[in-house]
């Protein structure tokens, strides 16, 4: 029971935040253009670097986690490929929505919730790696045409080098500046996860069966990959239970606007995620059990 209690309390503020959002959009239909724009090029890197920047955060311990990390979602986009030629569908859609969770918009409210301030950090810096692979190899797998320059010189990449620089050296602002900081930093978990739930509006009947595949397979993937990363490397406590709900996380939010920009079957990921997302009420609680 106390196993129960501690995912509902990680659980139930998440989903609450998601819904309201999505009750909100049913009813208003507003432009949310702007308002992720805000969310992406200004909320984002300022929580991105200040959780780095963070004197909590310590670089060197969490080297192993960040490895760990990066293997994982580099191990399940070639587990990925192999369903994708299974299925008869196309790489490009299907690998990307495997290889990248949601590590932004719900899995860093999660980490706050199940592993407090320290681990929030750590929960930062996987995602900043992830959004390091995701811009630069990830947007070569949804289109060759991709211009990875221009993904890795945008805000929140700057604000990721910048971070881990300060991480390293200790070099960081003065703490009045730092707070402030921090405070616009804090306001975007809510406001992503608000994002999340008026995204969940848009799904589409046709898309479900493709959408379905994508949404299964991104935490059964990433889960199978995970449970014998973390053995095999030697993550225990914390950071064997950081990279297990990483692992469990649905598909990113990101990969939709980059198939978007690069027209690789909008729709198509579209249903993956949004059908991802919705279906992480099923499967966050099975991570959270691993993890903790």
């Amino acid at each position: 029971m106390e196993l129960v209690a501690r995912i509902a309390q990680v659980i139930v503020p998440v989903f609450l935040i998601v819904a309201v959002g999505y009750g909100y959009a049913r009813r208003a239909r507003p432009e949310m253009s702007g308002f992720n724009r805000i969310v992406l090029d200004v909320l984002s890197p300022f929580i991105v670097y200040t959780a780095l920047a963070g004197k909590e955060f310590q670089l060197r311990e969490h080297l192993p986690l960040l490895a760990g990390g990066a293997l994982l979602i580099l191990l399940t986009g070639v587990v990925a490929w192999g369903l994708a030629r299974a299925a008869n569908t196309q790489p490009r859609t299907l690998v990307p929505v495997v290889m990248f969770t949601n590590c932004g918009n719900m899995g860093l409210p999660l980490a706050l919730l199940a592993f407090g301030p320290q681990g929030f950090a750590a929960a930062v810096a996987l995602f900043s790696i992830s959004n390091l692979i995701h811009f630069s190899l990830g947007s070569r797998i949804t289109s060759a045409q991709a211009r990875t320059r221009e993904l890795l010189l945008s805000p929140l990449m700057i604000a990721s080098a910048l971070g881990f620089a300060s991480a390293a050296s200790g070099v960081r602002p003065p703490d009045m500046i730092f707070t402030g900081m921090k405070l616009l930093g804090d306001a975007m978990v809510p406001l992503m996860l608000f994002a999340l739930g008026a995204r969940l509006t848009q799904l589409r009947r046709r898309d479900v069966p493709l959408g379905l595949l994508g949404a299964f397979a991104r935490p059964l993937i990433g889960l199978a990959v995970a449970l014998p990363l973390a053995w095999a490397l030697g993550l225990e406590g914390s950071a064997r239970a950081q990279l297990v709900l990483f692992a469990a996380l649905p598909p990113a939010v990101m990969q939709y606007l980059l198939a978007e920009r690069y027209e690789q079957e909008p729709e198509r990921v579209a249903a993956m995620i949004l059908l991802g997302n919705a279906l992480a009420v099923l499967f966050l609680p099975v991570g959270l059990a691993l993890a903790l």
